[in-house]
């Protein structure tokens, strides 16, 4: 099992930059694929990114295409998003979600696909 734990979250203007952090503990993160969804208020969870085990692959949803990035770093378990050019409708909470996987060299897409899920963090854009 792993245990997931989101922050960086916070108020931020038009424009600016945030970096999420998810920190995982109990197994190493080179065992999981990786995502980030996010969740606005009478909104379903939608995906944002993704990561494959391996950590070669990455997928985005088109709506943070060329604003966010995933990356991972191994020694520290963490898996990060970095969000830039943030636009008021990136408002929600933000949750980072891992997928035990060996063999599938591809980006999980669909949150039903995921094992674990963290708590969530808040991301609010004003403009």
């Amino acid at each position: 099992q792993v245990q997931l734990v989101e922050s960086g979250g916070g108020l931020v203007q038009a424009g600016g930059s945030l970096r999420l952090s998810c920190a995982a503990s109990g197994r190493t993160l080179s065992t999981y694929g990786m995502g980030w969804f996010r969740q606005a208020p009478g909104k379903e969870r939608e995906f944002v990114a993704g990561m494959s085990t391996s950590g070669t692959s990455t997928y985005y949803a088109d709506s943070v295409k060329g604003r966010f990035t995933i990356s991972r770093d191994i020694a520290k378990n963490t898996v990060y998003l970095q969000m830039n050019s943030l636009k008021p409708e990136d408002t929600a909470v933000y949750y980072c979600a891992a997928k035990a996987s060996l063999r599938y060299s591809g980006v999980y897409y669909y949150a039903r696909q995921y094992d674990y899920w963290g708590q969530g963090t808040q991301v609010t854009v004003s403009s």
